[in-house]
């Protein structure tokens, strides 16, 4: 069948099954967009107001699918906007296929305009990429692309075309299947590693469960959930993994590191076996990483046979797909009681509560924000954050009853994120509640894309926590910089009206009354709403692990928090 490549490629990702495509057009890929609607509605395209939107909106479609995310740019400027976005799928492990457009083949390397080499400059931050110089060859890349993309551990792949490549007509022919020489994702793990890791849970006095975001991309709820509960093992979830278990689960004891909760990261220095699955023990879950979990032995399960050993040294490696390998793993573990190590569990939540703040304080505190936002949500919605403060307490307080219900960015820490990424999350789940949790600095990053949401009409409730500042570095000059407060203050816009420019309704709460009342308004309006909730500028996020240090010197909430959680637990007691 003959096509122009730009008929080829939208065919491709007709064939695998690509709804929505977020994009911005230009003269690189502008034949792309002259061929895209023959294709409608079988591909739905959203116009992003800048291409970073487009690769976040992606990344967020595909965490929640579970299915590729597919973004679209021109060439030069247009594909390096991607760069930001492209870098955070590949830290989070998502499967994302960017298509670039390029300047035409007798341009290429002669510094024409709008050219960047977008395939060099992605190399450290793809699976693969492609330049397709012949227009036959489009089929077999797309094809690889999304394989690549979706299978072993997931990540973002790009496609470069040259527009006269788009125009170019070919034979079109379909590969029915994949064929990767040296590419072979492992999912079944050593029978041995699995013997050897159910001994170790078995001989086993103090475990815990690390669980992160591999429990979701594998979907591997229901193995980790047996697991837990057929050894009797404790589970803590990573920032990425948070919703991959119950937190109302009776073994779940939410999330260790940097902002984790305090027993947690204590109760990691005292474990005598970590079972990390789907995790890659990263800095901001281990601290210092030559004092980390000092007593303990490791079962890493994990797909990337590259994570296993680079931070730690484990005692079983199960290297294959989290489900498979938690699968053969239940069928060999045994069920112990563990009473010390529960009544030692409990006594650290005793002697170091992570989650206390003062309800009745004069300021409107962010961490009662965002746990209304959760009770009023009912555990029934999905939550994007941005990164910063406001991230780490809607993680401290997460409550959903969904898996995978809570998408945030994790190894690059990308400001921004949230808004992009709940456009994605709403196009993917039409019918669900979605919050963007923002904070008031990385709002302003992206906050051009509410031009996406109110031409689509998408029902995104954003809740922007606003202490005039970027919250986290204020934080960090405050503890370690002698409160040297240099470029963290912000002299915001007014939010309302911004959201009502572009016909979003806007809405205010500065006081504690005034947040359950907004909340419910917001849920009660059929369209998107945005709340500005103006909180205490100068409210810290505890716990927190200091830079450079070790779980051990985790430093603890405040103690006038501490004893508001004593006084609770002495009035309990008195009933």
């Amino acid at each position: 069948m003959e096509m122009t490549g730009a008929e080829m490629v939208l065919e491709c990702l007709a064939r695998e099954g690509v709804e929505a495509i977020f994009g911005l057009p230009g003269g690189a890929n502008l034949p792309l967009y002259d061929t895209l609607p023959r294709y409608y509605p079988k591909l739905r395209h959203y116009l992003v107001r800048h291409e970073q939107g487009a690769a976040h909106a992606a990344d967020a479609y595909a965490r929640v699918t579970g299915r590729p995310g597919v973004c679209f740019a021109t060439s030069g400027p247009g594909a390096t906007n991607l760069v930001t976005g492209i870098a955070n799928a590949w830290m989070d492990s998502v499967p994302l296929v960017a298509i670039t457009g390029c300047v035409i083949r007798p341009l290429i390397g002669r510094d024409g305009f709008q050219e960047a080499d977008i395939t060099g400059i992605t190399i450290p931050i793809t699976k693969h990429n492609y330049l397709v110089l012949d227009v036959n060859e489009i089929p077999r890349v797309m094809r690889e692309a999304f394989y690549i993309a979706s299978t072993g551990r997931p990540g973002p792949v790009l496609v470069d075309i040259p527009r006269d490549v788009q125009q170019e007509r070919g034979q079109f022919y379909w590969p029915e299947k994949v064929e990767l020489r040296g590419y072979r994702p492992r999912l079944y793990p050593d029978p041995a590693e699995v013997e050897k890791a159910a001994r170790l849970i078995y001989e086993s006095e103090r475990p815990l469960i690390l669980a992160g975001h591999g429990v979701i991309i594998s979907q591997a709820y229901y193995e980790l959930k047996e697991l837990a509960e057929k050894a009797n093992i404790p589970v803590i979830t990573t920032l990425l993994g948070i919703s991959g278990f119950p937190p109302d689960h009776p073994l779940h004891l939410g999330m260790p590191g940097m902002h984790g909760m305090h027993w947690n990261n204590l109760a990691i220095s005292e474990a005598d076996l970590l079972i990390g699955v789907g995790m890659r023990f990263d800095d901001r879950v281990t601290g210092r990483l030559k004092d980390f979990a000092p007593l303990a032995k490791i079962v890493h399960i994990e797909v990337d046979p590259a994570e296993v050993g680079k931070n730690v040294r484990p005692a079983a490696a199960l290297v294959g797909d989290a489900r498979i390998c938690l699968q053969q793993l239940n069928r060999l573990v045994q069920h112990r009681e563990r009473p010390d190590w529960f009544a030692r569990l409990d006594e650290l939540k005793r002697e170091h509560p992570s989650l206390a703040y003062p309800e009745d304080a004069e300021q409107l505190l962010p961490q009662y924000v965002i746990q209304k936002i959760y009770e009023v949500s009912g555990g029934d919605a999905y939550f994007v954050t941005g990164v910063g403060q406001h991230q780490m307490w809607a993680a401290q307080f997460f409550w959903s009853k969904k898996p995978n219900s809570f998408v945030t960015s994790g190894g690059l820490g990308t400001m921004g994120f949230e808004v992009p990424a709940a456009i994605g999350v709403q196009v993917a789940k039409p019918g669900e509640l979605v919050w963007a949790i923002c904070g008031d600095g990385g709002f302003q990053m992206t906050m051009e894309e509410l031009g996406v949401v109110a031409e689509y009409d998408l029902p995104v409730k954003f809740a922007i926590i606003n202490n005039g500042h970027h919250g986290m570095v204020r934080q960090w000059q405050s503890l370690f910089y002698r409160g040297n407060l240099v470029a963290s203050p912000l002299k915001n816009p007014d939010f309302v009206k911004i959201a009502e420019a572009y016909g979003i309704l806007g809405l205010r709460a500065n006081r504690r009354e005034e947040v359950v009342p907004a909340l419910e308004q917001a849920l009660a309006h059929q369209g998107p709403v945005l709340i500005d909730f103006q909180v205490k500028q100068d409210e810290d996020c505890f716990p927190m692990v200091p830079p450079g240090a070790s779980l051990q010197e985790t430093i603890g909430l405040p103690k006038e928090y501490v004893e508001l959680v004593r006084r609770r637990q002495m009035a309990e007691v008195g009933r």
